[in-house]
Protein backbone atom coordinates (compact mmCIF):
# COMPACT_ATOMS: atom_id res chain seq x y z
CA UNK A 1 0.00 0.00 0.00
CA UNK A 2 3.14 2.36 0.89
CA UNK A 3 3.86 1.94 -2.81
CA UNK A 4 0.77 3.06 -4.87
CA UNK A 5 0.22 6.15 -2.18
CA UNK A 6 4.01 7.09 -3.17
CA UNK A 7 3.06 6.40 -6.79
CA UNK A 8 -0.21 8.73 -6.47
CA UNK A 9 1.63 11.67 -4.95
CA UNK A 10 4.56 11.40 -7.73
CA UNK A 11 1.44 11.66 -10.18
CA UNK A 12 -0.27 14.09 -8.14
CA UNK A 13 2.49 16.51 -8.32
CA UNK A 14 3.11 15.85 -11.86
CA UNK A 15 -0.28 16.84 -12.64
CA UNK A 16 0.04 20.01 -10.64
CA UNK A 17 3.35 20.85 -11.97
CA UNK A 18 2.07 20.38 -15.62
CA UNK A 19 -0.75 22.72 -15.04
CA UNK A 20 1.43 25.20 -13.78
CA UNK A 21 3.88 25.13 -16.95
CA UNK A 22 0.96 24.75 -19.64
CA UNK A 23 -0.46 28.26 -19.09
CA UNK A 24 3.29 29.53 -19.06
CA UNK A 25 3.28 28.45 -22.40
CA UNK A 26 0.80 28.88 -24.14
CA UNK A 27 -0.34 32.68 -22.60
CA UNK A 28 -0.06 35.70 -24.46
CA UNK A 29 2.87 38.03 -24.12
CA UNK A 30 2.85 40.69 -21.93
CA UNK A 31 4.15 42.97 -25.03
CA UNK A 32 4.74 42.66 -28.42
CA UNK A 33 8.60 42.11 -29.88
CA UNK A 34 10.27 45.13 -30.41
CA UNK A 35 12.71 46.57 -33.22
CA UNK A 36 15.45 46.17 -31.01
CA UNK A 37 14.84 42.97 -30.32
CA UNK A 38 14.15 41.54 -34.13
CA UNK A 39 17.60 43.23 -34.85
CA UNK A 40 19.26 41.86 -32.12
CA UNK A 41 17.62 38.13 -33.10
CA UNK A 42 18.28 38.66 -36.91
CA UNK A 43 21.97 39.24 -36.05
CA UNK A 44 22.14 36.02 -34.08
CA UNK A 45 20.60 34.63 -37.32
CA UNK A 46 23.53 36.04 -39.41
CA UNK A 47 25.91 35.03 -37.00
CA UNK A 48 24.43 31.09 -37.20
CA UNK A 49 24.05 31.78 -40.93
CA UNK A 50 27.83 32.40 -41.42
CA UNK A 51 29.33 29.99 -38.86
CA UNK A 52 27.77 27.39 -41.34
CA UNK A 53 24.59 25.85 -39.41
CA UNK A 54 22.34 26.75 -41.85
CA UNK A 55 24.39 25.20 -44.35
CA UNK A 56 26.21 26.29 -47.73
CA UNK A 57 22.95 27.12 -49.70
CA UNK A 58 22.49 30.07 -47.15
CA UNK A 59 25.58 31.60 -47.75
CA UNK A 60 25.57 31.18 -51.65
CA UNK A 61 24.58 34.60 -51.81
CA UNK A 62 23.39 37.79 -50.25
CA UNK A 63 19.68 37.32 -50.76
CA UNK A 64 20.07 33.52 -50.30
CA UNK A 65 21.61 34.64 -46.86
CA UNK A 66 18.46 37.39 -46.22
CA UNK A 67 16.03 34.50 -47.00
CA UNK A 68 17.92 32.42 -44.16
CA UNK A 69 17.89 35.00 -41.85
CA UNK A 70 13.95 35.82 -42.25
CA UNK A 71 13.64 31.78 -41.83
CA UNK A 72 15.92 31.55 -39.02
CA UNK A 73 14.04 34.97 -37.77
CA UNK A 74 10.67 33.51 -37.61
CA UNK A 75 9.83 29.99 -39.63
CA UNK A 76 6.40 30.91 -39.26
CA UNK A 77 5.99 34.31 -40.80
CA UNK A 78 8.83 33.49 -43.17
CA UNK A 79 6.31 30.94 -44.66
CA UNK A 80 3.44 32.64 -44.44
CA UNK A 81 4.85 35.92 -46.26
CA UNK A 82 8.00 34.46 -48.35
CA UNK A 83 7.98 30.54 -48.73
CA UNK A 84 6.05 30.72 -51.74
CA UNK A 85 7.81 33.53 -53.52
CA UNK A 86 11.52 34.30 -52.06
CA UNK A 87 13.22 37.41 -52.31
CA UNK A 88 14.88 37.55 -55.38
CA UNK A 89 18.57 39.23 -56.24
CA UNK A 90 17.58 43.19 -55.85
CA UNK A 91 14.62 42.96 -54.69
CA UNK A 92 13.10 45.61 -52.26
CA UNK A 93 9.75 43.93 -51.13
CA UNK A 94 8.49 47.23 -48.85
CA UNK A 95 5.06 45.52 -49.23
CA UNK A 96 6.25 42.23 -47.74
CA UNK A 97 8.89 43.75 -45.27
CA UNK A 98 6.29 45.67 -43.29
CA UNK A 99 3.36 42.24 -43.60
CA UNK A 100 6.36 40.17 -42.22
CA UNK A 101 6.91 42.64 -39.45
CA UNK A 102 3.13 42.61 -37.82
CA UNK A 103 3.12 39.15 -38.77
CA UNK A 104 6.15 38.71 -35.50
CA UNK A 105 4.49 41.54 -33.95
CA UNK A 106 0.74 39.79 -33.72
CA UNK A 107 2.95 36.27 -33.31
CA UNK A 108 4.77 37.51 -30.60
CA UNK A 109 1.69 38.63 -28.65
CA UNK A 110 -0.23 35.47 -29.30
CA UNK A 111 -2.28 36.27 -31.91
CA UNK A 112 -4.16 34.86 -34.76
CA UNK A 113 -2.21 35.19 -38.32
CA UNK A 114 -4.72 35.58 -40.50
CA UNK A 115 -5.11 38.43 -42.17
CA UNK A 116 -1.68 39.74 -41.88
CA UNK A 117 -0.90 38.40 -45.73
CA UNK A 118 -2.37 41.12 -48.00
CA UNK A 119 -2.81 43.32 -44.99
CA UNK A 120 -0.98 46.33 -46.60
Amino acid sequence: MGISRARSSIVCIILLLSLCLVPCVFSKSPRPISDVEIRQKKSDCYADIESGLWGWQCKSSPIAKENCALRCLSPVCYELIYESDPLEEGEKDLIRSQEYKYCMYKSSIGESLDGVRGSF
